[in-house]
């Protein structure tokens, strides 16, 4: 499915999200606070539109997701990355590698995500940090009931006019409005051995950024 929307993946989020894609990107660096020489893992980076930040903060980091079509689309635009192939529940990472982990948009579509944030601790050094930013729910009653209603029927016919694989966008919808809200992630990232998971809002609570230590 994602091998399907590589090539217009970036132009459909920041379409979908009238732009406010960009600044999701930005929060998460900021609460990543990457600093010279530490490792950084971003999985789910897709084409690597949010691993350059990193780089260009002084980090190393490893753009890793599951699509090889997005990998390559990715490497065309970006050859200096490292572009790595990986499975969210069994990355190809030794134990405590990094300093930091981070996954943007793409923990719902891990087939276990549970799984996928144990793995992710383990390959997390001690003391290390995940940011998690993704999809959650508007804390504002009257707009999430609006929010629904577009993702479920102005989403698909909005990707049907710029995305390569607009049904794609009927998942995303489907499995957005089916995510657990705030503190339901928090739990999740207690469960999975996280340590004093904490979030911060945005855009109302369209998304979230969850932050733990490991």
């Amino acid at each position: 499915m994602f091998d399907a929307v590589a090539k217009r993946y970036d132009l459909t989020n920041d379409v979908l999200s009238l732009g406010q894609d960009r600044r999701w990107r930005r929060e998460v660096i900021k609460a990543v606070a990457p600093k010279p020489g530490e490792l950084v893992l971003d999985l789910a980076a897709g084409t690597g539109t949010s691993s350059q930040p990193f780089l260009d903060a002084g980090a190393e980091v490893v753009p890793t997701d599951f699509s090889i079509g997005m990998l390559q689309v990715g490497k065309e635009a970006k050859p200096h990355l490292p572009f790595t192939a990986g499975d969210g529940t069994r990355l190809p990472y030794r134990d405590g590698t990094f300093d930091a982990v981070t996954i943007s948009f793409g923990l719902r579509n891990i087939v276990d995500p549970a799984a996928g944030l144990r793995e992710l601790r383990r390959v997390t050094r001690p003391g290390g940090r995940i940011v998690v930013c993704e999809f959650s729910h508007p804390t504002w009653k009257p707009f999430r009931t609006v929010y629904v209603e577009y993702l479920m029927r102005a989403l698909p016919p909005v990707a049907r006019a710029v995305s390569s694989s607009p049904d794609a966008y009927v998942y995303l919808a489907e499995s957005i409005r089916a995510w657990p809200d705030q503190a339901g992630l928090a739990d999740m990232l207690t469960s999975a051995g996280w340590r004093s998971p904490t979030w911060t809002n945005l855009s109302g609570g369209i998304v979230a950024l969850h932050h733990a230590t490991a």
